[in-house]
């Protein structure tokens, strides 16, 4: 059984021929047709979201650190005992005192002998900042 037509030739029943049409080369002498490797696409395209993912996270986790750590301290300066209103702008020494209760005061741990436990300083917004 011959074959009509040799196996270079494009040829559709309901087009004829149809290599013109067709939206890839169909000739022997035509490049070869690769199949793009999307895998390897995807996983460097995962690493590297994972990687900006990864450093946006560690980022916000020490925000969140440092905003808990000036929590803590803004508690345990605004519990303490104090008579006077604190002004913005000086600094203020906090103590531990005989009782255990802490106390703040504005004698510098060089002119006393008591327990330091920080050096503050009363910003604007009513924020103790640490300063020692």
């Amino acid at each position: 059984m011959g074959k009509e037509r040799p196996d270079a030739v494009v040829f559709s029943d309901e087009q004829g021929y149809n290599a013109r049409l067709l939206p890839y080369a169909s000739n022997v002498g035509a490049p070869v047709i690769k199949m793009d490797d999307l895998v390897s696409w995807k996983s460097r395209g995962i690493t590297s979201v994972n990687k900006e993912f990864e450093q946006k996270f560690n980022e916000l986790k020490s925000q969140y650190q440092k905003l808990m750590e000036e929590y803590e301290w803004n508690e345990l300066v605004y519990n303490a005992r104090f008579s006077f209103e604190p002004v913005i702008g000086e600094i203020y020494h906090l103590y531990r005192g005989d009782d255990g209760i802490n106390f703040l005061s504005l004698i510098s741990p060089e002119e006393w002998n008591k327990e330091h436990i920080g050096t503050f300083k009363l910003n604007s917004d009513k924020k103790w900042i640490v300063l020692h």
